[in-house]
């Protein structure tokens, strides 16, 4: 089984939010994360992720709905652990959830979910998305007590924060923080649970990932948004895939694939 790309589109609404905060009816603002997110499988993505943030930076509902009901595509809706964004969930029912940390002050995600710290409140929010027949992944950094808890919380995936690895400096660097990914994504596969990555994977460093075991599907987007800006939507994704190539899943079946 290949490795799947799941293509984040937030950042193209990061662009048309930059000049069309308000979107009346009629108006048909530029560029559109829908058209993106229809680039993309073209292109051969294996599914779309949007955050639709408390703040609203960036997606806004119609994205997220646009998307849902015309991109033939799993949808993946990062979201915080808070009632309304999970009661909208249940509403929309897309087929993944990743729950993350979400503060304001934050350019993007800049840590993963304390899942140990707010267990409690974690699992509850899992066995609702779950109960609704959703399947349910976890942002979480590659951490053994991170990962225990996400097993415990009943999650189906974890999301490992790759954010370290991404500023890694040196050789050295990277190394240590590929270990710290290989060790929590072990864990992770002893523990029943599916295992994506993502945060700050561009086309440099996207092969040293290849060091890890069990991973299902990478979830990228500023740096496709970026190349997509000199080469097009779908020239930026068929690039990326091609650098996916070659890496090999050791599990047969993974929990919640589409």
């Amino acid at each position: 089984m290949k490795l799947r790309l799941g293509v984040n589109v937030d950042h193209v609404a990061t662009v048309r939010q930059a000049r069309y905060r308000a979107i009346e009816k009629g108006m048909s603002p530029e560029p559109n994360p829908l058209e993106f997110a229809l680039e993309a499988k073209r292109a051969g993505a294996h599914g779309i992720t949007v955050h639709l943030r408390e703040d609203r930076r960036h997606i806004q509902p119609h994205d997220v709905e646009a998307i849902a009901g015309k991109v033939k595509l799993p949808l993946n809706l990062e979201m915080a652990t808070t009632e309304a964004m999970l009661r909208y969930a249940t509403r929309l029912c897309p087929k993944n959830v990743c729950l993350v940390p979400e503060r304001r002050e934050e350019v993007t995600t800049e840590g993963g979910l304390d899942v140990r710290a707010g267990k409690k409140a974690v699992s509850r929010a899992v066995a609702r998305l779950k109960k609704a027949g959703i399947t349910v992944s976890l942002f979480i950094a590659p951490e053994t007590e991170q990962v225990e808890a996400a097993a415990d919380a009943g999650a189906d995936f974890v999301e490992l924060h790759t954010g370290r690895f991404a500023l890694a400096a040196g050789r050295a660097g990277v190394s240590r923080e590929v270990k710290r990914l290989v060790l929590a994504s072990n864990l992770a596969d002893s523990l029943g649970l599916g295992v994506n990555a993502g945060h700050g994977i561009n086309y440099a460093n996207v092969r040293a990932l290849f060091d890890v075991p069990n991973l299902y599907e990478l979830n990228i987007g500023h740096t496709l948004v970026a190349r997509s800006m000199v080469s097009g939507a779908f020239h930026a994704v068929r690039e990326m895939l091609e650098l996916m190539e070659g890496y090999g899943v050791s599990r047969s079946k993974k929990p919640g694939a589409a």
